[in-house]
C-alpha cells in the first residue's frame, strides 16, 4: 500500500542524481540499512555513500536518472521509501530492471524509460517531466521522449498505487446498498 499521493501530470524540479548502468537500489541506503522501515531512519542515510549533502539538497519534485538496468538486484523498498521522503517524484531512466519496474510502478512512482537520458543531463539541471508523455524538457531546450506508459499504468500511477487502484475498482463494482452486483 503507497502512503504517498499521486504525482502531478507535470513534474517540474532537478535532477537529483544520475546514476549509471546496472545500479543496485540498495546502494541507496547501503545493505545494512536494508530492513529498516523506519522512514524517518531511512531518509538520513539516503544517498550518504554518494553525496552527504543529498538529504539538504533535494527538494520535493526532483527526479532520479539511470542508465540502463536501473533498480538492479533485489527489489526492496527501503531505498526507494528513503528516496520518496526526500521529495523525488519519478525516476527516468534507460531500462529498468523488471523486478524494480513492477514493484515501484505498482507503489504508484512513475517509472519511465527514455533512451539517452542518462548522457543527455547532470545532476542539478532543472527539468519538466510529463511522465504520461514520457517527455523530459530540460531549461536549456532539449526534449527527450520515451515510452509512454501503458493504460494501466497510468490508472496505477494515477490511484497512487495499485492497492489503491484495486479498492477504488471494488467500490464502483458495489451497489448503494453495498453489495457485489
Amino acid at each position: 500500500m503507497s502512503a504517498y499521493p499521486p504525482p502531478s501530470d507535470v513534474i517540474t524540479g532537478e535532477v537529483a542524481w544520475v546514476f549509471g548502468d546496472d545500479f543496485d537500489i540498495d546502494l541507496v541506503v547501503g545493505v545494512s540499512n536494508i530492513k529498516s522501515y523506519d522512514p524517518v531512519h531511512l531518509r538520513s542515510v539516503c544517498m550518504t555513500a554518494y553525496d552527504s549533502n543529498f538529504v539538504d539538497r533535494v527538494q520535493q519534485g526532483d527526479i532520479i536518472v539511470g542508465g540502463r538496468n536501473f533498480g538492479y538486484g533485489h527489489p526492496h523498498y527501503p531505498p526507494m521509501v528513503a528516496l520518496r521522503n526526500c521529495g523525488i517524484a519519478a525516476i527516468v531512466a534507460e531500462s529498468f530492471s523488471p523486478g524494480f519496474w513492477r514493484g515501484e510502478t505498482f507503489n504508484g512512482m512513475p517509472l519511465i524509460t527514455v533512451p539517452g537520458i542518462s548522457a543527455a543531463v547532470t545532476t542539478g539541471d532543472a527539468v519538466t517531466l510529463d511522465w504520461r508523455a514520457a517527455t523530459l524538457r530540460t531549461v536549456g531546450g532539449l526534449e527527450l521522449v520515451g515510452t509512454r506508459p501503458n493504460a494501466r499504468t497510468v490508472q496505477v500511477i494515477e490511484a497512487g498505487g495499485s492497492y489503491e487502484l484495486l479498492l477504488e475498482e471494488h467500490s464502483r463494482s458495489l451497489t448503494p446498498q453495498g453489495q457485489a452486483q
